[in-house]
């Protein structure tokens, strides 16, 4: 059955301010019944605070908005699910310890004693009616990012929601589970409920929505039906201007092995496993790329090849370039102090930028410089070399500063990753290893990144690249990787795989597909 003609909710004039910074202007949007609306923009574009409004998270300044053709005004979430407007946030809300069952009726009121089963025969309905699979006894604890998601717009329509907004519903879905979810929400469509979806990914836009209202800079950039647009007039009206969408990607010239991990365990929580037995090598000349869902042992694998995170088992090699024969050094479990000491050229840029990788309250010329204090000659730090530094990645980076004495904390995500990629390359390192570098940038900054990347491959530097987005992974990778709980796949070209068979390893370990291992 199709709704589509009247309006679920219509916001004009919303203006939001913090401080003196402008989030939105005047900003105009309508949702249809029984449509999928994508919501696009830049990072700092307003998106997610014209969201929050509409959920009651924050109170507009000014402008009004219209639920079901009623003038209403949202102050707090409560008020947003009377009028039937659930909003799904990237980051849960759930209680671990608790069943899918008890958190989609937690906080409501005279759930003080709940009869489970009639509580998990109606959370059932609702998914089976939508075609949800899960589990309403299944603990928080144990369930995969999509399970969670699950509960987490069950909780919404439970509540009775007709709207809802999911902000970067899959950010962190391999492809069978961003699949599935799109079934579903065609599902609700077909029902009725009206949806909005913020998202950075363009193509999804083009699979799911029916339009796509953007936003630019606070402000209405247009609004268009996704049947008759493309990739590129979508870009263009986010941007406000032409963007090239292709990611270059040099020809590989493989050079040395510079890094082997051998058969590499680490420990996790609870006596587990956080690496068991991972092993790959990565060469001069090459991006090897490093994909998996969150918590698959990413993380731990970076910052144990950097010497942050503790080793149990296996080897990790390093290649010094001394005599034939003696290149490949064992740098297992030294501190990252040692292996800067030692000089081993080795670059890692976190996806914590500042909380590991940057000094948030410390301006540019000193962050460049915590890369090479170690190395000045007497008791005062020499700055000169730092600050010529600074102002170079300024100009060639294209970072947006007031200046090179402006603390980082205060400069936009994008700037902040620039200033740390740019800082970690200008000291030519032989292995660089690069953790979600455009998590959560715009997408000219984006490119601006994996160009870069580009740039030290072709320098013959090996990068080691970890992606979320697989689209880009398998573009720029000349060498791909998966991970799936701690467990490493064969080394396999890009190219002569799929992006099902990819999603399929990254939610199976062991699973694997017919195609010949890359050997060295």
């Amino acid at each position: 059955m199709n709704h589509t003609g009247k309006n679920a909710v219509r916001m004009a004039n919303i203006t939001k301010t913090f401080g003196t910074s402008t989030a939105d202007h005047k900003v105009d949007l309508e949702l249809r019944r029984g449509e999928i609306l994508a919501l696009l923009g830049e990072n700092g574009s307003g998106k997610t605070t014209l969201m929050n409004i509409l959920a009651g998270i924050y109170f507009p300044d000014s402008g009004t908005i219209e639920v079901h053709g009623q003038k209403v005004q949202i102050r707090s979430p409560r008020d947003a699910f009377q009028l039937g407007i659930g909003m799904i946030h990237q980051h849960f809300k759930l209680v671990d310890v608790f069943t899918a069952g008890e958190n989609i009726v937690l906080g409501l009121p005279g759930t003080m004693y709940v009869d489970r089963k009639e509580l998990n025969q109606k959370v059932q309905e609702i998914a089976l009616r939508y075609g949800f699979d899960l589990d309403p006894q299944k603990k928080v604890y144990n369930m995969s990012v999509s399970e969670k998601q699950t509960v987490e717009i069950l909780k919404a329509l439970y509540r009775g929601a007709e709207i809802l907004i999911l902000d970067e519903p899959t950010a962190v879905l391999t492809p069978q589970e961003t699949q599935k979810l799109f079934n579903v929400l065609r599902n609700m469509k077909e029902d009725g409920k009206s949806i909005i979806i913020i998202t950075h990914k363009l193509h999804e836009v083009l699979a799911i929505s029916d339009r796509a209202a953007i936003l630019r800079k606070g402000e209405n950039a247009g609004t268009v039906d996704t049947a008759s647009t493309t990739l590129e007039e979508l870009t263009e009206k986010m941007v406000g201007q032409s963007v090239s969408l292709d990611i270059e990607h040099p020809q590989a010239v493989r050079g040395k092995e510079m890094l082997r991990v051998s058969e590499l365990t680490c420990p996790g929580p609870d006596r587990g496993k956080a690496l068991d037995r991972v092993s790959f090598s990565a060469y001069a000349g090459e991006i090897l790329g490093i994909a998996g869902i969150s918590g698959s042992g990413q993380k731990e694998l970076c910052e144990a090849i950097a010497g942050l995170y503790p080793v149990s088992g296996g080897k990790i090699l390093y290649n010094c370039g001394t005599a034939p024969g003696q290149e490949m050094e064992n740098i297992t479990g030294w501190p990252s102090g040692k292996i800067y000491q030692q000089g081993i050229s080795m670059a890692f840029i976190p996806e914590d930028r500042l909380g590991m990788g940057l000094a948030p309250s410390m301006d540019m010329v000193d962050n460049v410089m915590l890369r090479s204090y170690r190395n000045n000659p007497g008791l005062f730090l020499n700055r000169k070399k730092p600050r010529e530094i600074s102002r170079r990645l300024i100009q060639e980076l294209d970072i947006q500063t007031p200046g090179i004495s402006t603390p980082v904390r205060r400069l936009s995500g994008g700037n902040v990753q620039k200033i740390l990629l740019g800082r970690e390359i200008s000291n030519d390192p032989s292995v660089l290893i690069a953790a979600y570098p455009v998590r959560g940038l715009d997408i000219q900054t984006s490119h601006k990144i994996y160009h870069m990347l580009g740039e030290q491959k072709k320098k013959g530097t090996a990068v080691i690249f970890l992606g979320e987005d697989l689209d880009v992974l398998m573009e720029l990778s000349d060498k791909l990787l998966v991970l799936c709980a701690g467990k490493a796949s064969k080394v396999m070209d890009p190219k002569k795989t799929t992006k099902e068979e990819i999603g399929m390893m990254m939610l199976q370990s062991g699973w694997t597909p017919d195609h010949e291992e890359v050997k060295p």
